[in-house]
């Protein structure tokens, strides 16, 4: 599924602030990789955020 801009996002958005929060890491990150939005970024790169988009019809 290709995401717009702002849900690409609102998903990023919302993962960061889950691991800021505490939640677990989904994949390996790298060890450069601390802050939660490149964290959030990089799981999103990988397809791992269990996060869904319904678009309205």
């Amino acid at each position: 599924m290709e995401y717009t801009r702002f849900e690409k996002a609102r998903i990023i958005g919302a993962r960061a602030l889950q691991i800021a929060m505490g939640a677990p890491i989904l994949t390996h990150v790298p060890e450069e990789l601390i802050d939660p939005l490149d964290i959030a970024i990089y799981e999103f790169e990988k397809g791992v955020i269990p996060i869904t988009v319904r678009r309205a019809k």
